[in-house]
């Protein structure tokens, strides 16, 4: 019997963790469970020389200890304008607040002191008229970046401070189900069949796991709303191309709305002279991007997704989206890579063009192709769109030998209906981080793990 289960060790469920433990308090009983392997044995072989993805279930690039986090780029958002929708759940002044905490504790477990998106107001105003006369919309956020190696550091220390404060950890341990009774969660069900008892259970399964947390919610009968689906493309640019931004903004956040059907096109995840990467989300392969700590390329990336909106009947945005990039998988055997000129030529690129283009491609496994064959016309002018506007923001972003890779899609897009403590409609079941639909980044997935632990250690201390 324990007071309290963590299901999924990424920054959510650390998050709570590390809430429950702190202050020098009593501390419960606590048992996290994660599928994925512990962190030093969590290795990618797409991302060694020669690999490729093996297609390991669970995928080690999402799964394990520090969730998808571990192996990303470690970028925290530092804003409450960003990064998910917890304000509609605790108010933007208290999200604020709870952002600097988190801020607070990715310090103290060695984050670096510079912090980007501050200093140099007058660049990023000069930013933001360009913006303007692009009609694009730059959203300025602070920036902390750790990196994909200094990242797992961190990660790492915290999984330590946990285990010396008695907090039981499981890995590869993935959970089947929630046992309830009285419309009050008893404790889960691992896949082998093992019932663990708890008082208290949060539930933190990340992207990867938004397709069974929403499952678990119908087999329960949780009501859910419905996110927008974002699916898109991952693009890179030479380095220099994006110096200017990058070098003050590190990310630039730019929103535009498409002037052919007015759909919302954002740029997301921008990591320079970083690297593209696949992702195999439960045996569907994506595209994804990070920047290292102690080492570079020549490139920069970034994503460019399309927001959309489903209305009834269709309630499953996820199986949209799995199904659109199933297409790039279907046609290219994983992810496919198109230069922009050819994309606009109406025709599909190959090795020989990819080798007489100006940027050399750091997802080597990426197949050549032809990207109109996969995503929706709709999606498509948005995605042209956008780059377009880019282009009058950071010339060269256009280029005809600009590096389109899909598909990219963002698995966050069903939320449970949750009290103002990330509570379900079942008792003491919370839940929590991106695959609870209610964030999308590091700094307000641990946001969130605090929130519900907070509840969760004051009905402890009543009784």
């Amino acid at each position: 019997m324990y007071d309290v289960i963590i299901v999924g060790a990424g920054p959510a469920g650390i998050f709570a963790a590390l809430e429950l433990v702190k202050n020098g308090l009593k501390v419960p009983r606590i048992l996290m469970l994660e599928k994925g392997l512990d962190v030093e044995k969590r290795n990618c072989p797409s991302r060694e020389a020669g690999g490729g993805c093996r297609y390991c279930k669970p995928c080690n690039a999402l799964c394990g200890w520090g969730g998808a986090g571990a192996f990303s780029d470690g970028k925290l958002t530092l804003s409450a304008q960003v990064g998910g929708s917890l304000e509609e759940y605790v108010g933007e002044e208290r999200l604020a607040a709870l952002i600097r905490e988190v801020d607070e504790v990715y310090l103290r477990f060695g984050a670096p002191e510079i912090l980007y998106g501050v200093a140099q107001e007058e660049e990023i105003r000069q930013i933001e008229r360009r913006a303007l006369q692009a009609e694009l919309k730059l959203v300025p956020i602070p920036i902390r970046h750790m990196g994909t190696g200094r990242c797992r550091d961190i990660l790492r220390r915290m999984r330590d401070y946990l285990l010396a404060r008695g907090v039981t950890i499981r890995t590869c341990r993935p959970v089947a189900g929630f046992i309830v009774g009285d419309q009050t969660v008893a404790g889960v069900r691992t896949v082998d069949g093992e019932e663990i008892a708890a008082r208290f259970v949060v539930v933190a399964p990340g992207r990867e796991g938004a397709s069974w947390l929403v499952g678990e919610a119908a087999r329960l009968g949780l009501e859910t709303a419905i996110n927008p689906v974002d699916i898109g493309v991952r693009v890179e640019v030479p380095a220099v191309t994006m110096d200017h931004l990058t070098r003050v903004c590190y990310e630039s956040k730019f929103i535009y709305y498409s002037k052919t059907f007015h759909d919302k096109v954002r740029t997301f995840c921008m990591n320079p002279y970083g690297e593209v990467v696949m992702e195999n989300n439960d045996g569907l392969i994506t595209v994804n991007g990070h920047s290292h700590a102690y080492r570079k390329t020549s490139n920069t990336n970034f994503s460019v997704l399309v927001s959309k909106t489903f209305t009834e009947p269709f309630r499953d945005p996820i199986a949209y989206g799995r199904y659109v990039a199933s297409l790039a998988n279907l046609l290219g055997g994983g992810v496919i890579v198109q230069r922009l000129g050819d994309l606009l030529a109406g025709r599909r690129s190959t090795p020989e063009r990819l080798a007489k283009g100006l940027v050399t491609p750091t997802l080597r496994e990426a197949t050549p192709g032809d990207l109109s064959l996969v995503f929706p016309h709709r999606h498509m002018v948005a995605i042209v769109e956008m780059l377009q506007a880019l282009d009058r923001v950071a010339p060269g972003v256009c280029s005809r030998y600009t590096l389109l890779y899909g598909v990219e899609v963002k698995f966050y897009s069903c939320r449970l209906m949750l009290t103002a403590h990330l509570e379900t409609q079942v008792a003491n079941l919370f839940a929590v981080g991106d695959g609870a639909g209610i964030t999308r980044g590091l700094a307000q997935a641990s946001a969130s793990g605090m929130v519900a632990a907070r509840e969760i250690r004051k009905r402890l201390e009543e009784g």
